[in-house]
């Protein structure tokens, strides 16, 4: 169980946050000097190098968008260029592409951030550019919504598996249907039909909650608060629900915890972007106490059972129900050991997940100031874990940043180093970037900037 450190704040963490972003730039030019995106996007490192998979390009946009986040951190103008460069050469498809449920992934990490450096003030570019980050948002969700099933009690945003498939992940992804209606956009379907994206991100959310989502009230053996089941699949017939699934998680029976993070961090941020909308917008959909109480029991359950079932760092395995974490021992009641015989940590998780820690403890805090605080101090709690060793990389040929992330277990794409059991030592886009997004959060309050958030640009 994560012991939570109570006394932590986030100024004690600056001297480590400097070493991370110093570390950060550098493995930002190592990759552009050395990575060969004609192989195509990044996605994790073998043998501190990255390499590519051939799934779906989800992480690109987590490759631009950590230069960007890189310039928002320490004003190095130079990765704002590159961010920038980058992201009008080669993130168009990624606007469009009607396959993929991962919008909010790539295009608000890259066209949302620069947007919303633009509304804080930070860069000053011309109204075109303005208008042209705004466009690219309002169709991105358009087209993220447009991937539709219609459920018995309402619908989902179906994965790349099919219109069967509800992913735990597309939760975050959701942002980008808020930031499209948000820029007064909507989707029009046959005969003209306008279709709300609010409500779909809405209906969505519910939706995931309502499945993926486990409160400990007896809809299954297995079922305990917060558990999380990385995929739900629907009979398309008639809408019904038939099973959990997973992807990446070891059954639907246990909980992957990246899975896990993604709910954590995705229900967190929608509770802040529903704070911001009058009841007048909220009520065609349902009232806001209704929609706020879906949200936050969610959120609450998932981080919840974060903190139940991570060992005492902070750092989770990579799947709660892994078979053979017994191995272990009592594994929880001590820091999760990268380097063990039996089970990968996945350290992305851990990035993810810390961040909707903070977020959930900064939106209770006039609502819950006990509960507040045990998910704020957890959140500090983990990233003060990332920050150090063996986690944060200060190797200065490995390209990775944070080590020990586990992209895909069961289909054993990740590197397994020689004269070790399992995975290690290498890292991922997406824990990288959510690490910098993590730290930037922390750094922001810190400095007493304005609280970041995605829908920062669109104030």
């Amino acid at each position: 169980m994560l012991k939570i450190n109570n006394t932590i704040t986030p100024r004690d963490l600056q001297h480590k946050l400097s070493r991370f972003w110093e570390l950060s730039g550098q493995k930002i030019d190592l990759i552009r000097k050395e990575y060969d995106h004609k192989q195509g996007s990044p996605v994790f490192t073998v043998r501190g190098k990255y390499t590519t998979r051939g799934w779906t390009e989800w992480t690109q946009g987590f490759e631009f968008g950590s230069a960007i986040l890189q310039f928002d951190a320490t004003d190095e103008r130079e990765f704002l260029d590159y961010g920038i460069e980058q992201t009008k050469a080669h993130m168009a498809t990624h606007v469009s592409h009607t396959g993929v449920h991962d919008h909010g992934f790539n295009n608000i990490s890259t066209y949302g951030n620069l947007l919303r450096l633009m509304r804080e003030g930070r860069i000053t570019e011309g109204e075109w550019e303005k208008h042209y980050y705004q466009i690219v948002l309002k169709i991105s969700g358009a087209v993220q919504a447009s991937r539709w099933t219609d459920s018995a009690d309402g619908g989902f945003i179906y994965s790349f598996n099919g219109p069967h498939s509800l992913f735990v992940d597309t939760v975050r992804s959701c942002r980008i249907l808020m930031l499209s209606h948000a820029l007064g956009h909507a989707l029009h379907g046959e005969n003209d039909k306008k279709i709300n994206l609010l409500e779909r991100a809405i209906t969505h959310l519910k939706t995931t909650a309502k499945y993926n989502i486990y409160y400990g009230e007896g809809r299954d053996t297995y079922d305990e608060w917060g558990r999380t089941a990385h995929e739900c699949i629907f009979n398309t017939n008639d809408g019904n629900f038939r099973s959990p699934n997973a992807q990446q998680g070891f059954s639907g029976f246990t909980t992957w915890t990246r899975g896990l993070a993604w709910a954590m961090l995705g229900y967190a941020e929608e509770l802040e972007f529903i704070k911001t909308l009058s009841d007048n917008e909220l009520e065609p959909y349902s009232e806001r106490q209704e929609i706020e109480a879906i949200l936050l029991k969610a959120a609450r359950a998932t981080c919840d059972f974060y903190i139940k079932n991570t060992p005492s760092d902070g750092i989770p395995y990579w799947d709660t129900g892994a078979p053979l974490l017994w191995k272990l021992g009592d594994f929880l009641e001590k820091p999760a050991d990268p380097f063990n015989d039996h089970e990968p940590v996945d350290s992305s998780a851990a990035a993810i997940g810390a961040q909707g820690l903070l977020r959930l403890g900064h939106y209770l805090r006039k609502r819950d100031g006990e509960a507040a605080e045990k998910y704020f101090q957890a959140g500090l709690t983990v990233l003060d874990t990332l920050l150090d060793n063996p986690y944060l990389s200060g190797d200065a040929g490995h390209q990775g940043l944070i080590l020990h992330s586990v992209y895909h277990r069961p289909n054993g794409w990740d590197y397994v180093p020689g004269g070790s059991k399992i995975p290690n030592g290498e890292s991922s886009m997406w824990g990288d970037y959510h690490a910098r997004e993590l730290a930037l959060y922390v750094q922001r309050l810190i400095d007493d900037g304005p609280y970041y958030t995605f829908f920062n640009c669109v104030k």
